[in-house]
């Protein structure tokens, strides 16, 4: 058991919680997208580029010519195409976003870096930390972008989390707490509920608190999951709890049987930051003296259309040249896959073909 640490003197009070850095994503420099598998998630993506930024969605793809047409219709896209290898040959794309289920992430995004495309694949990252290092090194290895499409972290508010931790508003950090539960009706052919998909609570929404814990405490210590399958077998509910180097934890919940407050919050021995549900979205912060007194708040500028600051960090990473985002690294995105395998392992979940 980790001693508890002596009570540092208070720190000065904050009086105000700092602005948010987060460019505008209209300002981000232009780019030709390609989506692969038009989904329920590849729809608010295009939603939120068409509306908030100057990015150009100019194909989409799927197995199913008449999905992709459908989907081309509906979002004005110049080309639909029935497969993702005709996808990857149209010359104008500069950039792939995969929006497959998680099963789908590594073959689809190993194609499109190896047809020397840039990609933006779908949190979770893969099915597992082994396909996870494959694409980081082929995408090395080919000089091309690659990032995970964690929403969250490219957001206004996240900002002005980082910015508190950073100028140590908190003092130490002790505990993290996160959820992410929604209630889904039992259905063997729902992709949550497919173990050949992938499904489960864990790599859909599990990921939100997980790769929030690891952005606030950074590399953790240990990890320990219970849990509760679901009738497909695969994982229903997960409770989390991890550790940091310096002794501090995060208590974390996800959940396919009911809907949880999807709060977020961080205590340190100064005061504590209150994330509004759902704190992944665009959300209300909250700053809260060591005497639990409000200190200040912050609203973000724009309450949908969310996803369009992801996509303006990959346009801009792209056009300086970078091979990875510094929001978003692949070295965390591949230990949060490692962390993501040990609940699984604590919960006895293996997926087909692994």
């Amino acid at each position: 058991m980790t001693p508890a640490r002596p009570v540092p003197a208070p720190a000065p009070a904050a009086t105000a919680l700092p602005a948010p850095r987060t460019p505008d994503p209209r300002t981000a420099p232009s780019l030709n997208w390609g989506v692969v598998a038009p989904g329920w998630i590849a729809a608010r993506f295009v939603d939120a580029l068409q509306k908030h930024t100057t990015q150009k969605v100019v194909a989409v793809g799927s197995r199913d010519t008449g999905r992709a047409r459908a989907f081309a219709d509906r979002f004005g896209i110049p080309a639909a195409y029935g497969s993702y290898t005709e996808l990857l040959q149209d010359d104008r794309i500069d950039i792939v976003y995969v929006a497959s289920p998680h099963s789908g992430h590594y073959e689809h995004a190993l194609q499109a870096i190896e047809a020397g495309r840039h990609v933006l694949v779908e949190k979770a990252f893969t099915r597992n930390a082994h396909e996870a290092e494959q694409l980081i090194r082929t995408a090395r290895e080919r000089g091309v972008f690659l990032m995970e499409a964690m929403w969250t972290r490219f957001l206004p508010h996240i900002d002005v989390v980082r910015q508190v931790l950073d100028a140590g508003l908190l003092g130490e950090v002790h505990t993290v707490t996160a959820d992410h539960g929604q209630p889904f009706e039992p259905d063997p052919a729902h992709r949550l509920f497919a173990p050949e998909l992938a499904g489960g609570a864990l790599l859909d929404l599990g990921i939100y608190p997980v790769s929030f814990a690891s952005m606030v405490l950074g590399p953790f210590a240990s990890v320990t999951a219970v849990g509760t399958r679901a009738f497909t077998g695969v994982d229903g509910q997960a409770s989390i709890i991890v550790t940091s180097g310096s002794g501090a934890h995060g208590v974390l919940n996800t959940t396919l049987f009911a809907r949880t407050p999807t709060t977020a919050s961080i205590s340190g021995t100064h005061g504590r930051l209150e994330i509004d549900g759902p704190f992944y979205e665009p959300a209300r912060v909250r700053l809260v003296g060591r005497d639990n007194r409000p200190v200040d708040s912050f609203a973000p500028p724009l309450r949908d259309g969310g996803l369009c600051y992801q996509a303006a960090e990959a346009a801009r990473c792209i056009a300086a040249g970078r091979p990875e985002s510094d929001l978003m690294p692949l070295a965390e995105t591949l230990r949060i896959m490692h962390v993501l395998d040990a609940v699984r392992r604590d919960l006895g979940v293996v997926f087909p073909g692994e």
